[in-house]
């Protein structure tokens, strides 16, 4: 079988022989954002299962499917581990806008933290449209994309010791919170399935509700519901009603599920 590696590149675009450096994350994550969608369809087709690391080379890689974070990230970090990086994976909770409060569902966000000449950075592909796309570090210094500007912020709180804070391009003037994470404590890949049930069962999870697909696009980002259509691109945004017929076949032209 071949290696995550070759295959992921096939997945994304890259050369499947390229050197991959701590410098080349930014391309490659950009190359991800854009081309492996946030999903939720398995939770809400009832279709979910083991989270491994073989099967979500499967689904994503091979199936050519998306996934929401505690695939994504779990996927990019083996690959990571496969090209000999030091990382680890580790959880947090996401901050609802809405309730202005931080998710009450608990610790189901899944990221990454990586380790490169002694300073820890956060990685990110499983945020929806709220990517940084390039590695965050842990020292509180801004960084820019294309998708905005990211940093994390020191903290002391009952969800962790630091936060993601963002500002996304042309929709955000303020600085406002992601999600908290502890970067003391790392998870394993069986808590990942703990994580995917609290998701697909728990009766405030959002993503058990509705059919969500989104990603990056190469100057802005498309989102697909069961209602809606949504695009931004370079600073506008066009939104269209949709129904039931016109979902599945949005969902293969724009994301090839």
């Amino acid at each position: 079988m071949q290696n995550l590696t070759t295959l992921f590149h096939k997945r994304i675009g890259m050369p499947y022989n390229e050197k991959i450096t701590f410098e080349k994350l930014p391309e490659i994550l950009e190359k991800t954002a854009q081309t492996i969608p946030f999903e939720n369809l398995t939770i809400i087709e009832s279709k979910k299962c083991e989270i491994t690391k073989e099967n979500l080379i499967k689904k994503i890689v091979d199936r050519n499917e998306g996934g929401l974070c505690y695939e994504l990230n779990p996927l990019f970090y083996f690959y990571l581990i496969e090209n000999g990086f030091n990382a680890v994976l580790t959880d947090g909770v996401v901050y609802n806008h809405t309730e202005k409060e931080y998710g009450q569902i608990g610790r189901t966000h899944v990221t990454v933290l990586l380790n490169h000449k002694g300073q820890t950075y956060l990685i990110d592909t499983g945020f929806g449209g709220n990517l940084p796309l390039k590695p965050v570090p842990l020292s509180g210094e801004t960084i820019s994309s294309d998708n905005g500007e990211f940093r994390i912020k020191k903290e002391n709180q009952e969800f962790g010791d630091y936060c993601l804070e963002m500002k996304l391009k042309h929709k955000d003037t303020e600085w406002k919170i992601g999600y908290a994470f502890d970067s003391r404590k790392s998870i394993e890949v069986a808590n990942l399935n703990e994580i995917q049930t609290i998701i697909a069962e728990h009766p405030k999870s959002t993503f058990k509700k509705h059919p969500l697909i989104t990603r990056l696009t190469e100057n802005g980002n498309i989102t697909l519901t069961d209602t809606t259509f949504t695009e931004w691109a370079d600073g506008i945004l066009t939104k269209e009603a949709i129904e039931n017929k016109k979902f599945k076949e949005l969902a293969k032209q724009h994301f090839g599920l």
